[in-house]
């Protein structure tokens, strides 16, 4: 299975940028995983500022992206605590190159793991 948004993103937003529990998150993620976790998560790492001027370039933020710089700031501080948290399973990826860059990044992390 591929998705794009997993309970990572739960403890980033919610918990990390806009201070929610994270022992009640974590209570719901065990109940609802029931222990499972992904295979492998890649982290698109990159500075808020960033990220919000490439949004500009390419549409007009929606409500949820207005959010100021301090709040994604907090949200990519609450992805690098999951990554030390589950440091197997986490891939960082630097964000800013290219889409090449990026690319190869994901192609050298998937090529050194086995799957079965």
């Amino acid at each position: 299975m591929l998705c794009d948004r997993f309970t990572d993103a739960t403890f980033a937003y919610q918990g990390s940028g806009r201070g929610f529990d994270p022992a009640i998150l974590a209570s719901l993620e065990h109940w609802v995983q029931q222990g499972q976790q992904p295979d492998i998560t890649f982290w698109f790492d990159l500075p808020a500022s960033v990220a919000a001027e490439r949004r500009s370039a390419v549409r007009k933020p929606d409500r949820f992206e207005r959010q100021d710089e301090a709040f994604f700031e907090r949200v990519r501080a609450g992805y690098a605590a999951r990554a030390v948290a589950a440091p197997a399973r986490f891939v960082q990826l630097d964000a800013q190159g290219s889409r090449d860059h990026v690319w190869g990044q994901i192609e050298s992390a998937m090529s050194g793991r086995s799957w079965s």
